[in-house]
């Protein structure tokens, strides 16, 4: 009896056993990297990230809430020293009138922060920063022509970084505190942007080139534990005077 030849197409090595091989192989390729990250958690997951948000009464508190609030008080914290430098060394009635604009807004808005931050059981810092004194060592050290450039200068680059975090965290907080805060904050910044324009000792070419660096980190002061705070109900009487609205300060009678 003749062998008989081996029929085309089966076995291992076939065309069929070929694919299913390579199919097996793909598989398994997809699915060793998840079984090798299986437990670990991404950094940027729903779960880390509810972690830096904390509920409170008056709904929930995130990082960058806390942040904010922080970043008010520091504001009013430099700001308005400056504008009582102003009110006293400014050469013309359109500085002086920034420098009194700098003080009511930031005595208002100091008084709305600190409010806050003791019914949401936050620490707020007691002194400038490094940077902010260094500011105001400028400003203090400044006289003449000269102190009412760098005083319309450092300020208006300040408020300009701040006005874009106060839009961000209004259009995203879910605290309402927070919310409130940011409504005033935005009144106050907006006054007193218009207000140093009016000086007309803004540089606006270089404002664009300052706003366009990265600004430096600001430090947080150590947050106290929210859990343990009792929030203190916001009292319906209460309420926070604002400055005038900038209409038109008189023009500066010198040129910068």
């Amino acid at each position: 009896m003749r062998p008989r030849p081996p029929i085309t197409g089966r076995g291992i090595v076939s065309g069929t056993g070929l694919v299913i091989t390579a199919l097996a192989a793909t598989v398994v390729a997809l699915l060793v990297p998840l079984w090798s990250y299986a437990g670990r958690q991404d950094p940027s997951s729903a779960n880390v990230l509810s972690a830096q948000t904390v509920t409170t009464p008056y709904g929930p508190l995130s990082a960058q809430d806390r942040d904010f609030v922080t970043k008010v008080r520091l504001a009013g914290l430099w700001e308005l020293p400056a504008g009582k430098l102003a009110q006293r060394k400014g050469t013309t009635p359109a500085v002086r009138t920034a420098g009194q604009h700098l003080v009511d807004g930031h005595t208002s808005l100091d008084a709305h922060v600190r409010t806050v931050a003791t019914q949401l059981g936050l620490a707020l810092p007691n002194e400038p920063n490094a940077q902010q004194r260094q500011w105001l060592a400028t400003l203090d050290t400044a006289a003449g022509q000269d102190f009412d450039r760098r005083f319309a200068g450092l300020l208006r680059l300040a408020h300009g970084r701040v006005f874009s975090l106060v839009a961000q965290v209004r259009a995203g907080t879910q605290n309402s505190l927070v919310r409130d805060l940011a409504d005033d904050a935005n009144t106050t910044v907006l006054d007193h942007i218009k207000v140093l324009e009016a000086t007309g000792y803004v540089d606006f070419s270089q404002l664009a080139q300052d706003l366009a660096t990265p600004a430096s980190p600001v430090p947080t002061p150590p947050e106290a534990d929210p859990g343990a705070a009792v929030p203190v109900a916001p009292s319906p009487e209460e309420t926070y005077a604002l400055p005038p609205a900038a209409a038109s300060p008189p023009p500066a009678t010198s040129s910068p």
